[in-house]
């Protein structure tokens, strides 16, 4: 039986990783892709089909807590609903802010989380990565440098 993977896609250098991380894996896993709802560009870049998920991004780049915490209630539910709908195995993510509401989520029903921390983060890791360090079955930084105070991070050089 072939494995079910949900890949998270954001915007920009995330969606470039993961869909490059993707080209690199395995013809015999089934994918499925978690993209913000307004995510127009993401879905066209995609060479492994599969099926496509959307979900109401958790929080905009300007700070608004009370509407940010709904947004975030609301990501969750329908990540909750793509969790049911396509069953993954694993989620696999680099950081989009989308990716922590479905991987605390895929941690709890049992399912493997991997991380790729963006290859941006050099210094410090991102939000989403410090949030899923914790949650993370295996958690990956592409800087040496990144490991320091992180035991559990795992370096095998640039992957992306």
């Amino acid at each position: 039986m072939n494995r079910k993977i949900l890949v998270v896609l954001g915007e920009g250098g995330h969606t470039k990783e993961m869909l490059t991380l993707v080209d690199m894996m395995e013809m015999n896993f089934i994918y499925g892709y978690l993209l913000a709802h307004d995510d127009a560009i993401s879905e066209n870049k995609i060479r492994k089909k599969g099926q496509v998920f959307r979900v109401v991004r958790p929080r905009d780049k300007k700070l608004h807590r009370i509407k940010d915490i709904f947004k975030t209630l609301r990501c969750t539910w329908e990540s909750l609903q793509v969790l049911r709908r396509f069953r993954p195995d694993a989620v696999l993510s680099s950081g989009p802010s989308i990716a922590v509401p479905v991987s605390v989520l895929s941690r709890l029903l049992g399912r493997r989380v991997i991380f790729v921390e963006t290859a941006s983060r050099v210094t410090s890791l991102s939000l989403s990565g410090k949030i899923l360090y914790r949650i993370a079955h295996l958690f990956f930084v592409q800087w040496p440098e990144l490991r320091i105070g992180y035991p559990k991070a795992l370096y095998r050089g640039r992957l992306l």
